[in-house]
């Protein structure tokens, strides 16, 4: 259902103290949409610092060296992944970045890329554009989204099938497209559980009816 994050204990906490520069800001909370999308960072934060405490998934070897040494992961499903990399790069235009910061990014976009097309060349070729740019990192319920779009790619059961259908569910969370204005017109009629959990209702059953 999705992809695995590997690294070194060294790798992961750079990494994890790398996104922690974009996020959990008292000077940026009250910006627009900062809170919700530090939510969605915060549980990508989250799943990165359970794998280099040992809590995920553990090996000794890695593709790149037949040295044995202790590597750390964690499994993340793709939609998961695709958000809270966008969110990231989203707060990133707040703050003075540098060279290694958006090295690491870069590469984090790289190893995505290859991930995808390892699986399956034929539905990688219409999702690596979310990668980039085709989600909306300013929306201000991205959090709500990415959990709504999450349930949906999880109910279709895994396999190619189901990453083939990915970025039809995605297009919901790209900006101006007429697929997120029907979600959010279908959201705003079936409202039931506050301003926040809302979206988390509508289903793709709903979606399509």
């Amino acid at each position: 259902m999705g992809v695995e994050l590997w690294g070194t204990y060294e790798d992961l906490d750079r990494l994890y103290d790398l996104i922690g520069k974009f996020w959990n800001d008292e000077n940026q909370l009250y910006g627009k949409g900062y809170e919700n999308r530090g939510k969605l960072i915060s549980s990508f934060s989250y799943e990165i610092r359970k794998a280099y405490s040992n809590q995920r998934l553990h090996r000794t070897k890695s593709h790149f060296s037949p040295e044995e040494q202790a590597y750390y992961g964690t499994p993340l499903s793709w939609v998961h992944f695709l958000f809270s990399l966008t969110a990231i790069k989203y707060n990133m235009r707040f703050y003075q970045t540098n060279k290694l910061d958006v090295a690491t990014i870069l590469q984090i976009e790289y190893w995505l890329d290859y991930a995808m097309n390892t699986y399956d060349e034929v539905g990688a070729k219409t999702l690596i554009g979310f990668i980039e740019d085709g989600l909306y990192g300013g929306n201000d319920l991205i959090y709500q989204y990415m959990r709504s779009i999450n349930l949906d790619y999880f109910l279709l059961g895994g396999g190619k099938r189901a990453f083939r259908k990915l970025p039809t569910l995605l297009k919901r969370g790209t900006y101006f497209s007429s697929e997120n204005n029907k979600f959010i017109q279908i959201a705003i009629t079936s409202r039931v559980a506050g301003p926040t959990k809302w979206l988390e209702k509508v289903t793709d059953k709903e979606y399509k009816n």
